[in-house]
């Protein structure tokens, strides 16, 4: 692990957290081909990691370094070509859902003719709750995401952000242990998007879920994140492993004003920095 100076006692619980925690995720010698009509190439490349119960990780890197494939092939909706992945000892297979994982996408994928309400209660209604209890787990959820006011609208009516936070909610609502989250505010402007890391980080800290979460904003991934881990330029592989012992819980806002903020962004940067100019020369 790396980590920027000054943070060696934080680090050192962080460590310490680590070693006893149980393990959710377990990445082992993953490897992505992609055959095209040019020929195969490898987008992910021998990448191993581990993720702890309560982790918040964020997976970085430029585009096209394999983040996304390495989340889609963790959820199970994209083949492996070699290695193994985990989750809680059980190898992940192709196709089949797990019911302890939630994964929240890009776009806010919200069903355009359903309400607020009926959007996040979706899934309990799949699975077959009585309606008087969904009613109450709905509404329960409509104002931890600050929606409230907005039961009965549709997506249309709502700005980026708030649909965002709808769909973030249709997840959390199903309580799912393991979180996957595929680059979800990448859309949203600043502003909204700062407001998107406060509503998250609020829930985060109530529910502690395990954290999977693919980004290339290096900010976004200090805002969140207890780890980072940063992978290469095309063929993604595994370059470094931060730890981001910023004191819990974070505003946002306050947090990138820091001095530490700075010197651990400039620490990371480097390195990735560096990546970015690699796939600027292929």
């Amino acid at each position: 692990m790396t980590s920027a100076p000054g943070t060696s006692l934080a680090v050192a619980r962080e460590t310490k957290n680590k070693v006893t925690a149980r393990k959710r995720i377990a990445v082992q010698g993953l490897i992505k081909r992609f055959n095209t009509g040019r020929g195969e190439f490898v987008a992910v490349d021998r990448v191993s990691f581990e993720v702890c119960q309560g982790e918040f990780v964020a997976l970085l890197g430029p585009s096209g370094c394999g983040k996304s494939t390495i989340l889609n092939m963790v959820a199970g909706l994209l083949p492996r070509s070699d290695g193994r992945i985990l989750i809680d000892d059980d190898v992940v297979e192709t196709g089949r859902v797990n019911p302890k994982v939630g994964y929240v996408f890009q776009r806010d994928t919200l069903f355009p003719w359903r309400t607020v309400e009926h959007n996040i209660g979706y899934g309990l209604e799949i699975a077959g709750m009585p309606k008087a209890e969904r009613a109450t787990r709905v509404a329960d959820a409509i104002d931890k995401a600050g929606l409230t006011g907005f039961a009965q609208s549709f997506p249309r009516m709502l700005s980026g952000g708030m649909r965002q936070r709808a769909a973030l909610m249709r997840t959390l609502i199903l309580e799912p242990e393991i979180l996957l989250m595929d680059e979800p505010f990448g859309a949203l402007d600043t502003h909204t998007k700062l407001e998107m890391h406060k509503t998250l980080l609020d829930i985060w800290e109530r529910e502690r879920q395990t954290v999977l979460f693919v980004t290339h904003d290096l900010g976004e991934a200090l805002t969140l994140a207890s780890r980072i881990i940063l992978l290469s330029a095309r063929p993604g592989r595994l370059k470094d492993d931060f730890d981001v012992s910023f004191p819990r819980p974070r505003d946002p806002v306050d947090l990138r004003e820091t001095a530490e903020f700075g010197r651990l962004y400039s620490h990371i940067w480097h390195s990735l920095g560096e990546e970015f100019r690699r796939t600027k020369a292929d």
